[in-house]
């Protein structure tokens, strides 16, 4: 498991591209913040996770990586479940200091639709600038 990397994934690299094509710029990992975000929009207070869908559990049961192995339940479930509770505290924590939080699962990265709920979000969490210049 040393060689599963957190950071720079193929998913989230796609997002990242997307997301800088779309002229939004970002930062990266913030450390300072509970979960590392993959993408941070710090002047709109919006975060941004890629999630992998087996080490994150995605519940949507369409979700084909998401299946969990038959062998060693015994390890792979509550690994599994941790990661998903540490997950829902990390979304509670940044709420509670007035983020917010999308989450984009790896077997969403190919969506057609993915740039523009993008795009939704961030739009939804801009922060009016004096003068009401955008």
């Amino acid at each position: 498991m040393a060689r599963i990397a957190s950071k720079n994934t193929k998913p989230e690299m796609i997002v990242r591209r997307m997301v800088h094509a779309m002229g939004y710029r970002y930062r990266l990992h913030r450390r300072d913040l509970p979960g590392k975000p993959d993408l941070v929009f710090p002047s709109r207070r919006a975060v941004i996770f890629v999630h992998g869908c087996f080490w994150h559990h995605h519940p949507d049961p369409a979700c084909k990586d998401a299946v969990l192995p038959k062998s060693r339940t015994d390890y792979w479930s509550p690994k599994l479940a941790r990661n998903e509770e540490r997950d829902k505290q990390h979304v509670e924590a940044l709420a509670a200091e007035g983020w917010h939080v999308l989450i984009i699962w790896e077997c969403e990265v190919s969506a057609a639709d993915l740039s523009d709920r993008i795009r939704r979000f961030l739009e939804h969490t801009a922060v009016p600038r004096p003068g009401g210049v955008y």
